[in-house]
């Protein structure tokens, strides 16, 4: 029996012998169901429209699926030790791409941003022997597709590794995840930010949203809250959630210039 993915989020669902009567995350507020109505894909058929493929980013390799499917994003592999950890993640695994992965090292870890980004974690965690997968216990009600891999952590963090370390800020999700890798940036630090806040076209500022598609923006107590648990950090680059999508070097003043410049036009 297939596992179905969501077409419109790339949410998967469990192994059942027809699709799921609908998603979840699509049909809340923060998405929406397609036009054409809710679909669902096999992996095959997934597999056959989709190749995934991986490039650098700015220093680190990402993974994505070329065409773009669902959301779009890609991943980033984030060394850590003799290892890397999968920054959200997409919606298929193929054993191309896995072996890619295998050959630079392998997963020791996935962490994930938040709902619209966990894709198919279940497949990726069982081709590197289930390694765990984080997501923050706050959004717990968003997993459409249940496994043993996934680690429901709490608080507000969550130290993967001496030089990595998991962020809760909320704001997009009530469990959005921000990651630090102090190592990033040639050692000055990066904050990998997925949508939690998005990176600009211009790429020299971040900005703040509920929901993206339905043009919610978020409130000025939930931005000052992002800005008060990024604030501590030492970060001068920060990864978005697209290819190219990132801000090289400047992060932090930019991140806090965005927080008083959003704040100023909601206000």
């Amino acid at each position: 029996m297939p596992i179905w993915t969501c077409e419109t989020c790339g949410a998967q669902f469990p192994d059942s012998g027809s699709p799921p009567a609908s998603c979840p995350v699509c049909e809340d507020e923060r998405q929406f169901v397609n036009w054409k109505g809710q679909t669902f894909l096999a992996p095959e058929t997934l597999a056959e429209r989709h190749r995934v493929v991986w490039r650098d980013d700015l220093g680190m390799t990402g993974v994505a699926l070329e065409p773009a499917f669902a959301i779009g994003q890609r991943a980033l592999l984030v060394p850590d030790g003799k290892g890397y950890v999968m920054w959200d993640c997409i919606p298929l695994a193929t054993p191309e791409a896995i072996a890619h992965v295998r050959s630079l090292g392998g997963l020791k870890a996935i962490a994930i941003s938040h709902p619209h980004y966990y894709g198919a974690l279940a497949g990726w965690s069982e081709a590197f022997g289930g390694v765990p997968v984080y997501l923050h216990a706050d959004d717990r009600q968003w997993v459409t597709r249940p496994h043993p891999s996934i680690v429901h952590w709490t608080g507000d963090h969550h130290r993967l590794s001496d030089d990595v370390l998991l962020l809760r800020t909320g704001g997009h999700f009530a469990g959005a995840t921000m990651l630090h890798d102090a190592r990033g940036a040639d050692g000055k630090g990066a904050l990998l930010i997925g949508d939690i806040a998005q990176v600009t076209m211009d790429r020299r500022f971040v900005s703040f949203m509920y929901s993206y598609p339905n043009y919610m923006p978020l409130n000025a107590a939930a931005v000052r809250r992002i800005a008060a648990a990024v604030e501590p950090l030492v970060f001068d680059r920060i990864y978005g959630a697209w290819w190219g999508r990132n801000i090289a070097a400047g992060a932090k003043a930019a991140f806090a210039a965005s927080v008083e410049r959003y704040i100023a036009a909601i206000s």
